[in-house]
């Protein structure tokens, strides 16, 4: 009992207010200076990460995955593969519409011989993984266009960061809730915070990612039409949801591709990078 007396009376102290005050005034400060505008949905966030923070992550987060699978005996496909050779000419027509860098060198690609994954994701810095499994949903190019699409998605509307920093969001909330009432207030909040700036992302970050994935693999020439197939079986194989709007947003993507010139042109991306700089909301 006495050290939590000692513990409140300096939390509660006339100076250590005014510090936790300033300070909290300063994560507010920082907070609202590093909001931005999601283009296609126009939900305002909290984005702190730049591409360049994100990039040395996923390299990280790449070597971990390949140690992980190799110690657990997992096995790379060859390049020779024919579900390989699939990928890779998916991802070398959605690559030059993504924005994203399309140097040599600067993509990797690792397709993992696991009939009973069925998962496929892009790291920040062109790292990406397909497990097998992925192709009993998958079952012509246009269906992995779809995934992949959605996944360079989350790249290109930069999720990955957005992620990072609600991290960082949640914990200087959680702090300044803990200090401003001497750690009475904590467990109350802490919660709370949790759901607010995790549990509501995900949907949105998903959906902004399905129609982004859809524009990217119609400029890239893919049939759109498919992606409603290949979520369908997803949803049968994995009990995942379809995603909500895409009957909707099939019309837009259908006129995205005839309007296509099928060169690999990056219209779609560089609206929607120029849209995110300058905080609008991109229009269909």
């Amino acid at each position: 009992m006495p050290p939590k007396s000692s513990f409140r009376r300096a939390a509660t102290s006339t100076g250590m207010q005014s510090v936790v005050i300033f300070s909290a005034v300063g994560a507010l400060l920082f907070y609202f200076s590093h909001l931005e505008v999601v283009p296609v949905s126009g939900r305002r966030r909290f984005n702190y990460f730049s591409d360049s923070t994100m990039r040395m992550l996923g390299e990280m987060q790449y070597e971990q995955l390949l140690e992980e699978a190799q110690r657990s005996g997992q096995r790379f496909l060859s390049d020779y593969d024919p579900r390989t050779v699939v990928v890779r000419h998916v991802m070398s027509r959605l690559i030059p519409v993504s924005g994203m860098s399309n140097s040599p060198g600067d993509w990797e690609i690792v397709v993992i011989d696991d009939p009973n994954t069925a998962n496929a994701f892009v790291l920040p810095g062109g790292k990406v993984f397909v497990y097998s499994g992925i192709f009993s949903a998958a079952r012509n190019e246009d269906a992995v266009a779809t995934v992949l699409g959605h996944e360079l998605a989350h790249n290109l509307a930069n999720h990955h960061g957005e992620r990072a920093s609600s991290a960082i969001g949640s914990t200087i909330l959680s702090w300044s809730a803990f200090f401003l009432t001497a750690g009475l207030s904590y467990f109350v909040l802490s919660p709370v915070i949790n759901l607010v700036f995790n549990a509501p992302m995900s949907r949105k970050q998903e959906s902004e990612a399905d129609f982004i994935g859809l524009m990217l693999m119609a400029e890239a020439c893919f049939d759109p039409s498919q992606a409603l197939g290949f979520w369908q079986r997803m949803d049968q194989e994995q009990q995942l949801q379809p995603p909500e709007w895409i009957r909707e947003w099939l019309p837009v993507a259908m006129e995205k591709r005839t309007q296509s010139t099928c060169n690999g042109t990056q219209d779609f991306a560089e609206r929607f990078k120029r849209a995110l700089r300058n905080g609008i909301i991109l229009g269909s």
